[in-house]
């Protein structure tokens, strides 16, 4: 599995139609799920067969009652035999649940026996966890709508092209409780896989609360003026406030995710120049 990018995606040299779609990327993930499985990395959960006999895995024998426990989705399982008919969803469903139980084999045996293969005894989830977001991450950057398994293991956008680095970018506070975490679950609840537009205006208004929190200090280090404009746009379209003379009517698909790259962008222009008049004092 590749971990660089070569020279025609290096380039941009890529041309239309060449993106990864849905079934691409459920070959790509097959791929990933073999080279995995047959290395081990799922031998402790789903368990796996040996020349004398099944060996049953943590998740016990009913393996696809477990994912509908956890999913509520039938016919997922098994994977190689299911996966056909899986749409977008159910494979990010299927992605996500094998993340939360993919494990490195540490300590094991090897079964020379009909080269039946190792047989670990000994896992490390976070090794495994790790490892298979790497392996994903290669390959969901670049599909159509570009995603990333977290490390929480769960779908997220990778943002507007070129605008990523933002998403990710160090909060210079230590101002944890009424600022960094705010921004962080801000941008975790706009980033979700499929958020909603309510999902989305709650991640602006997350941003225009963490402004306020800071406004005080805005008054100190802005003209009056500059102050102002920081809080027109949420005070103007429906953002914050709820009453006749609000702008409502824009389409909201497109202006909440400007208005939440404007306000983040905002806020790490605003606490680095608080950072900057506060370490001359």
């Amino acid at each position: 599995m590749k971990k660089r990018e070569y020279y025609s995606i290096r380039t941009g040299k890529m041309v239309s139609g060449q993106e990864i779609n849905l079934p691409v990327l459920k070959r790509l993930f097959m791929a990933v799920y073999n080279k995995m499985t047959e290395e081990g990395y799922f031998q402790k959960y789903f368990g796996y067969y040996c020349v004398d006999g099944e060996c049953i895995g943590e998740l016990g024998r009913d393996i696809d009652s477990i994912i509908f426990i956890n999913i509520r989705k039938e016919n997922l399982y098994p994977v190689y035999q299911k996966i056909d008919n899986y749409s977008e969803d159910d494979l990010f469903d299927v992605i996500e649940f094998l993340h939360d139980h993919c494990s490195k084999g540490i300590e094991g045996d090897y079964h020379s026996w009909n080269d039946c293969g190792y047989h670990y005894h000994t896992f490390d989830d976070e090794a495994g966890q790790k490892h298979f977001r790497e392996l994903l991450n290669l390959i969901l950057k670049d599909y159509m709508e570009p995603y990333e398994l977290s490390v929480n293991g769960e779908i997220l956008s990778l943002g507007d092209q070129g605008l990523h680095s933002i998403l990710t970018a160090g909060i210079p506070t230590k101002e944890e409780q009424n600022v960094s975490s705010r921004i962080e679950k801000s941008i975790l609840k706009f980033r979700r896989y499929k958020s909603s537009i309510s999902e989305r205006h709650e991640a602006v208004r997350e941003l225009v609360d963490v402004l306020e929190y800071l406004r005080p200090k805005a008054k100190i280090y802005l003209d009056k003026k500059d102050e102002n404009e920081l809080f027109n746009i949420a005070n103007n379209f429906g953002i914050r406030h709820h009453n006749e003379i609000q702008k409502t009517g824009y389409d909201k698909a497109i202006w909440l995710s400007w208005m939440f790259y404007h306000y983040l962008a905002t806020i790490h222009a605003l606490l680095r120049l608080i950072e900057k008049n506060e370490a001359s004092v």
